[in-house]
């Protein structure tokens, strides 16, 4: 919950915008994932910025 804490504010958004390079770039890395297993996760789950932390920490 943490890390999704930190994502949100410093994005300022709930959504990630798959196709904006640096923000995909930014919470890949946050995440510790690669930018293909979060462009899957979108596909899986969605693109609000909380339910991918979620999924993806699993």
């Amino acid at each position: 919950m943490l890390m999704n804490s930190m994502l949100t504010k410093q994005a300022g958004k709930t959504h990630l915008d798959i196709n904006d390079i640096e923000q995909r770039t930014t919470v890949a890395t946050r995440l510790g994932v690669s930018e293909d297993r979060l462009r899957k996760a979108v596909r899986l789950v969605g693109s609000r910025i909380s339910t991918l932390t979620s999924y993806l920490e699993r």
